[in-house]
């Protein structure tokens, strides 16, 4: 049986853009919605997002009845913990999916340069840059960043990623169409 899994980051408090997220989880009929990190606060170095409202976007985050997964970005704090109903502080989070064993991190601390202990033909999914990629590097190994849904870098599409049996898919956040696929 395959799932269908929806995967996101760098929301950065932008409300408007969480909200179309969980809308586009939805329609996809999403097993599972994983979030890289940077939920609710958008650092020192981004300009505030259009939609910036982090309380909203705690409440539409609890509020959902899609199973989330998350791991901590490099603005995410224990105070966020406190404020959101599922658990946020692992810096790395493991799935094994279709058989292959997916690593998930935010990418401030692990990255290409600096990869988790993957095997071969190993996942790691990553957020941090803002800049959708599909990378191969390593032993047959394959680094994948969504983007962003609030603060898109290097001219790309506020996005997020869906995967389903064995095709990964960047899909624009706005149309929901999908603008690059990687079959793994």
């Amino acid at each position: 049986m395959s799932y269908k899994i929806v995967i996101a980051s760098d929301l950065h408090g932008d409300a408007a853009a969480t909200e179309l997220l969980l809308k586009r989880a939805e329609e996809e009929q999403a097993d599972l919605l994983v979030l890289l990190g940077d939920l609710l606060y958008h650092g020192p170095r981004n300009d505030l997002p259009s939609g910036y409202a982090p309380k909203r976007v705690i409440e539409l985050l609890n509020g959902t009845a899609l199973p989330l997964l998350a791991v901590r970005g490099n603005c995410d704090t224990e105070v966020d913990q406190m404020v959101l109903s599922f658990p946020i502080l692992s810096e790395i989070g493991v799935l094994m999916v279709d058989g292959r064993r997916w690593y998930l991190t935010h990418g401030h601390r692990y990255h290409k340069e600096n990869p988790l202990p993957l095997r071969a033909s190993d996942l790691m999914l990553m957020g941090h840059t803002h800049v959708p990629k599909a990378e191969a590097f390593g032993n047959d190994n394959l680094c994948l960043n969504p983007g962003s849904t609030s603060i898109p870098k290097e001219n790309s599409p506020k996005s997020y990623l869906v995967y389903e049996s064995g095709v990964f898919q960047w899909k624009d956040l706005e149309t929901a169409e999908a603008y690059m696929k990687k079959a793994i």
